[in-house]
């Protein structure tokens, strides 16, 4: 084994000498590729707010249960004999709506465009706008103002996160490995140099200083 890894150490230390040029740039486009099987650090910070969303429109539901009567009855009241004028379990459903379908587009199937977080918008507003006009919730206390007005928020959060962070800042790290690779194809051909032809391998001429001490002919010998 030491001597597998003395001889790999060897041949690495012969070829870093050759290769040492092409090193940095090889190192760079490999961790690009290694970082674009896993998700980006910036849709994973969406990811994350998704998720957030969803637990922060939870927890206020929850809050909003408990203050007006206790969970079990409200469960019963806002669920069972759900009432869309007076109920605030739709708008929980409709964080849910949000969660599933960005954690499927950008999270499993990690989409590139913007066509589903302007679809759970767009369906978001419409909604709560719609339910705000009609509904009674702006006269049961606090959470008539706040578990809207909060969803809203959240929605139109996670679109500027996509729009303006995550798509652009995945672009700009695909146009750096082009660019990356561009420049490795250009400078291939300089760091692969071609056949060595027969001309170039060539034995020195024998000395003559030998043949011409022995041809010198000593007249003490005849």
């Amino acid at each position: 084994m030491d001597s597998r890894c003395s001889s790999s150490a060897g041949s690495r230390q012969m070829g870093s000498h050759g290769a040492r040029s092409s090193t940095p740039l090889q190192a760079r486009t490999d961790s690009y590729e290694e970082k674009k099987k896993c998700i980006s650090d910036v849709r994973r910070t969406f990811c994350l707010f998704v998720t957030f969303d969803l637990l922060f429109v939870t927890l206020l539901w929850i809050i909003e249960l408990n203050v007006n009567g206790g969970l079990p009855k409200q469960l019963n009241q806002e669920v069972v004999h759900y009432n869309y004028h007076g109920s605030f379990f739709d708008i929980f459903l409709l964080a849910v709506f949000r969660f599933a379908v960005l954690i499927l587009a950008y999270a499993v199937c990690r989409l590139r465009h913007w066509w589903a977080v302007a679809i759970t918008t767009a369906i978001s507003c419409a909604f709560l706008i719609v339910k705000v006009i009609l509904s009674k919730l702006l006269s049961q206390g606090a959470f008539g103002y706040l578990l809207p007005i909060i969803s809203f928020v959240l929605a139109w959060i996670e679109t500027w996160l996509l729009d303006l962070k995550v798509l652009p800042q995945e672009a700009e790290d695909e146009n750096r490995y082009q660019s990356l690779l561009d420049a490795s194809t250009e400078r291939a051909p300089l760091l692969h140099p071609g056949p060595m032809s027969d001309g170039q391998f060539y034995s020195p001429p024998e000395s003559v200083a030998d043949t011409d001490e022995d041809l010198d002919v000593k007249p003490g010998f005849f």
